[in-house]
């Protein structure tokens, strides 16, 4: 048995097997660069913002990974090539390497 267990407030709680599913009405996470207020919509405006705080672009192994580096630390960003796959787990991802600058939110 795979899957997530949901708790709800009455006490109930029950197994979803796949909880991408059930998750797929609810609302479309954002990345958001706190300092502009700006919403970042494709990878050329994440690179420039990366890029001003201190990343690299990273050419590493992997040709269907988009990634950054920053010099002063040991901490790798990497991204499917594909925009239409950057979904909350890169979003976080940011985030947690970047604190105070990002934040993901509900379009």
């Amino acid at each position: 048995m795979s899957g997530v267990w949901v708790f709800k407030q009455n006490g109930v709680i029950r197994l979803v097997e796949n909880p991408q599913a059930e998750t797929s009405s609810s609302r479309k996470k954002v990345l958001v660069y706190l300092p502009s207020g700006q919403v970042v919509s494709s990878y050329s405006s994440l690179e420039g913002i990366l890029t001003g705080l201190g990343w690299e672009r990273y050419y590493g192994g992997d040709p269907d990974l988009f990634q950054f580096h920053k010099r002063s630390s040991i901490d790798l960003i990497s991204l499917p090539r594909d925009f239409n796959k950057f979904n909350s787990v890169y979003m976080y991802d940011i985030v947690i390497k970047n604190p105070n600058l990002f934040h993901v939110r509900d379009m």
